[in-house]
């Protein structure tokens, strides 16, 4: 088993029977798991930020109509299936933040956009791996309130990497 079909495995496992799964209880009777792309190695990226010299604070709005602050802290540039593409990178005090949605929103991936927490490497490089990207627990439960994806991380292109849409 990969270490991606382990996490996978562990997360549905705790989607299934941990208490603070996101799933209601009548959701977590039916539930085999999540539906996920296939790994995808041409999405898990090694890229360099390219950090805002004005790293503004920006308030994002959430599912329940709240808000949230974030820095904008860089972006990142890098091509998927031969198109140029950039997402902006966000910071708060529990770490980095990569919110985002593709072409596929609302038909195989979730309306709302997916997230990523990248991992800083060395120096201002980081690895962006999207098949490890996971819906918001308000994909599963409204009673979650999430930051909803800004426009400037609207993708025109596919990411079939990560967690696709979740369907009860």
């Amino acid at each position: 088993m990969s270490q991606l079909d382990e996490f996978r495995a562990d997360k549905d496992d705790f989607f299934a029977n941990h208490p603070q799964s996101p799933l209601k209880p009548e959701q977590k009777q039916g539930f085999k798991g999540m539906d996920y792309f296939e790994d995808n190695p041409e999405l898990k990226l090694e890229i360099e930020l390219e950090k805002f010299p004005d790293q503004e604070q920006v308030v994002i709005q959430t599912s329940t109509g709240q808000t949230q602050t974030y820095t904008r802290y860089g972006k990142f540039k890098f091509t998927v299936e031969g198109e140029a593409v950039e997402l902006t990178l966000y910071s708060n005090e529990n770490g980095f933040f990569l919110p985002f949605a593709d072409s596929l929103a609302g038909e195989e991936t979730y309306p709302a956009g997916r997230y990523l927490e990248p991992d800083p490497l060395a120096a201002d490089s980081f690895l962006v791996d999207f098949n490890l990207a996971y819906n918001p627990y308000c994909a599963y439960n409204e009673m979650w309130s999430c930051p909803l994806t800004p426009s400037e991380n609207r993708l025109k292109v596919p990411i079939r990497a990560g967690e696709k849409i979740y369907k009860n």
